[in-house]
């Protein structure tokens, strides 16, 4: 028992110090975004470092990658390390660094109606002290500019106006470039930083949204002004400049274009009318990210270089698990046209609720890829994954006719990406937890209630009152209450679970005259095994942040030293590290390459490695149980009616009858 205390109180005192490097490191980096923009900079900071770092080796680059990317690849990699530290340690993996009760503070809304969305007092914080980089940094690169802006005017035999036009377009480029350095880290899912900060990676989306709509305005006003000067100036035929060295004005156009072309597909007037046209141009990324790096040179797209890079590898390995086909259990189909899917899981695999999936269903589109809230609970069903999927729309559509369709079906095809979410169940600390959801927006509350049936069966476990409050439109969709009890049944008494339901039916203002037991659901259809089907695991193994530190670590070292070997041996030898010999484009291209070939093999090694070990340790199936349907007459169901009450005709009026609400999500 001391050594376990003893080995407890060294991880403990462990992740503080990885901790405190972490925020040094950032720290320091925030410091150089700040200094970055001015001549003290430039002209006396960078020509040191390039003095003391430059080699043979890694050229003028070099001093770069050291700068804008390894403090951010080191905090990666350290909140990998706390992550995995924090996972083992059982008394402390249900928290993180921000799910207290002060940061908790910080986390409620302060603006909810308006062009952001719903905003905390952190994110408004974060969002003003960003603009004020931003503010800082376009004014000190002016003040740079402008200070011998007179002497380049008269060098270049150009008025005063158009040398300041000049020296702004060139200023909204470089601050551009700072929204670019942070725009991929919201939409890497499996983000050590964003799952360091307690922040999911579908509540992250709109920084993703800021950062975007802040870098197009950014970027289009940059070309805009290059554009206009060079009309004045009699230089149009800039325009289709692809310099051998330096700036290559003809990639930065074509990544201009790929840009607005997302930019414009992004609004919500299309994004939610013309969904498909918003998400295949989407992927213009790619392009834009390539012709970008060609355009500035990759030594200088550096600042951006860490956040595409983990997005990168977490974009690949998601590509290695969506190849993997996952065995299907069961479907279970309810009368409101819901279907509920039951997924083979390996017991290892831990998840907290409100977590999601990605769907692919080849049958019904090969290309479409579907989030779904999990709704089971991983510590109530150790062997199983579940997803709720209500038709409304065409595609959800086809898949509930397929499923619930008279011809029976012996198996269906399924691939999944995650599943992602918080890394804690944060309502445990309440007295009491109020839910609020309108028709299917009651599949995140399932998961939390079967974590909290769970709880409320432990031994001396105390677990807060629930009131869920749910409106609906049509008697029918009560049925979507029955998902909180597990189809496969329990040995849980629910009646242990405070729970009370107030469901609202606002169409109808009397019960229909059928038994309740009709409106139930009806029938599960199990599918039968493939010898290749997989269960939902984890991409990386129970060891997943420590792999993925490993991966991000080992994959930036073998770029570097395959970039070091080119760089000694074939280009240091034409160029000597002047930066005016070789050709920008042809190291911009190596450079993209051989990160591209250090990121695959790694990942590839990493997988495979995790999917052998995987293999060794897959649960037993189940018996075969194609085909076979039956009534669910044996769900503990008596308990969940009577904890329901429901109301016809009405809606729910929070103002008045709900005053205080304890809980906030």
């Amino acid at each position: 028992m001391e050594k376990e205390t003893d080995s407890s109180q060294g991880m403990k005192k462990l992740q503080s110090a990885i901790l405190l490097t972490m925020v040094m490191v950032f720290v320091g980096y925030i410091l150089i975004l700040l200094i970055l923009p001015t001549n003290t900079f430039y002209l006396h900071w960078m020509p040191d470092i390039h003095a003391k770092t430059d080699s043979a080796f890694f050229g003028l680059q070099g001093a770069n990658i050291l700068i804008y990317s390894s403090p951010v690849l080191l905090i990666a990699t350290l909140s990998c390390l706390y992550l995995h530290i924090r996972k083992k340690m059982a008394h402390n993996n249900t928290e993180s660094i921000m799910e207290n009760v002060y940061w908790m503070s910080w986390m409620r809304p302060v603006l909810v109606k308006g062009p952001l969305g719903i905003v905390s007092w952190m994110e408004l914080y974060f969002l003003a002290m960003f603009i004020g980089l931003l503010v800082w940094s376009m004014y000190s690169y002016l003040h740079g500019m402008f200070i011998n802006v007179n002497q380049q005017a008269a060098q270049m035999n150009e008025s005063l106006w158009e040398a300041k036009l000049e020296s702004t377009a060139l200023m909204l480029g470089l601050v551009g470039n700072i929204c670019l350095a942070f725009l991929f880290f919201p939409v890497t899912r499996g983000s050590s930083i964003l799952q360091l900060i307690g922040i999911t990676s579908e509540s992250s989306i709109k920084y993703h949204i800021w950062l975007g709509h802040m870098a197009m305005t950014l970027f289009t006003a940059h070309g805009l002004c290059y554009i206009l000067f060079w009309a004045k100036t009699n230089h149009v035929s800039e325009m289709m400049k692809w310099a051998t060295v330096g700036i290559s004005n003809v990639a930065g156009e074509v990544a201009l274009v790929a840009g607005l072309v997302m930019w414009g597909t992004s609004f919500p007037t299309i994004r939610r009318k013309i969904f498909e046209l918003f998400f295949y141009t989407h992927h213009l990324y790619v392009v834009f990210v390539v012709f970008f790096v060609l355009h500035v040179g990759f030594s200088y797209a550096c600042i951006m270089l860490p956040g595409f890079y983990l997005f990168l590898i977490d974009r690949y390995l998601r590509f290695l698990q969506s190849q993997q086909k996952i065995r299907v259990l069961s479907a279970r189909i309810l009368p409101c046209q819901a279907v509920e899917l039951n997924f083979s899981k390996c017991p290892g695999l831990s998840y907290s609720p409100r977590s999601m999936i990605f769907l692919n269903v080849p049958t019904i589109s090969k290309l479409q890829w579907h989030p779904f809230t999990v709704t089971s609970s991983s510590n109530l069903e150790p062997h199983k994954l579940s997803v709720v999927i209500k038709s409304e729309g065409k595609w959800s559509h086809n898949l509930y006719q397929s499923l619930s369709s008279p011809s029976q079906m012996n198996r269906i095809q399924v691939s999944i990406e995650g599943p992602y979410g918080p890394s804690s169940l944060q309502c445990t600390r309440h007295e009491t937890v109020v839910m609020i959801s309108g028709g299917s927006g009651i599949t995140p509350f399932i998961s939390i209630i079967r974590e909290l049936l769970f709880i409320a069966n432990k031994d001396n476990s105390n677990t807060p009152s629930i009131l869920l409050i749910c409106a609906v439109k049509n008697y029918v969709d009560l049925t979507m209450l029955d998902l909180i009890i597990p189809s496969s049944g329990l040995s849980y008494n629910i009646s242990r679970l405070k729970l009370q339901i107030e469901a609202y039916v606002t169409r109808q203002k009397h019960p229909p005259t059928e038994t309740s037991h009709k409106l139930r659901p009806q029938t599960i259809v199990w599918f039968k095994p493939e010898s290749f089907d997989l269960p939902v695991y984890e991409i990386l193994g129970q060891n997943s942040w420590l792999w993925l530190a490993l991966i991000v670590s080992a994959s930036f070292l073998t770029y570097l030293t395959l970039m070091g070997i080119l760089t000694r041996y074939y280009i240091y030898p034409i160029d000597h590290n002047s930066d005016m010999m070789y050709s920008f484009t042809s190291k911009s291209f190596l450079n993209m390459l051989f990160l591209s070939i250090s990121i695959v093999i790694i990942a590839t090694l990493g997988f495979l490695w995790n999917k052998k070990q995987g293999n060794n340790a897959r649960p037993s199936t189940l018996s075969d149980n194609a085909g076979d349907e039956r009534e669910l007459e044996s769900l503990p169901y008596q308990s969940l009616v009577e904890a329901t009450t429901v109301h016809h005709g009405t809606r729910p009026n929070l103002k008045s009858n709900y005053i205080y609400i304890d809980n906030y999500f």
